[in-house]
């Protein structure tokens, strides 16, 4: 067995402590770096989503009330929301399109003589800060249900995913003669 010169020594207790405070500091500060890129990234997705979600309801939704020439809300906030318009030219197709929300979701049924379809327009929808009204008097400001001819429809749509959300508010005229 070797023996230890005077000038020869090892780690002492409070070299090692240190050291292994150190090394705890250190993977602390990653593992909070970690979880904050993560939250961050997780809370940007969200937003993203709710964000598409409100953006391609407004398309669908506006597309078809600027080709209406009947609009109806409904009681609960305006939905259901009942569109109806009659195509120019040779087929003269009637359309009735009526957007509903249930469980979040936006909902679209179309039916073009006799035929109908449903489908999901956006999820994530926050019922109680969407609605659709008309501004008759062009004032900015919603009038009730709608019904009147020259008015505004005024669709307000907020989509909220996780805790993010997004709103944006469609003003929309329907075609001449609604």
């Amino acid at each position: 067995m070797k023996r230890l010169h005077k000038d020869q020594r090892g780690l002492t207790i409070i070299e090692l402590l240190v050291v292994i405070i150190l090394t705890g500091l250190i993977t602390a500060a990653i593992t909070t770096t970690f979880f904050q890129v993560f939250d961050m990234n997780t809370r940007t997705a969200n937003h993203m989503s709710a964000l598409s979600q409100v953006q391609h309801a407004g398309k669908i939704v506006s597309q078809d009330i600027l080709q209406t020439q009947t609009v109806l809300t409904g009681d609960t906030e305006g939905f259901p929301l009942s569109l109806n318009w009659t195509e120019g030219g040779i087929t003269g197709d009637s359309h009735e399109v009526i957007y509903t929300l249930k469980d979040g979701e936006l909902w679209r049924s179309e039916t073009i003589g006799g035929d109908s379809t449903t489908t999901r327009v956006a999820e994530y929808i926050n019922p109680t800060e969407t609605n659709c009204c008309c501004d008759c008097d062009r004032d900015g400001y919603c009038d009730g249900s709608c019904g009147c001819d020259g008015g505004v429809v005024i669709f307000t749509v907020t989509a909220t995913v996780g805790e993010e959300s997004e709103q944006r508010i469609y003003r929309v005229q329907p075609r001449p003669g609604s």
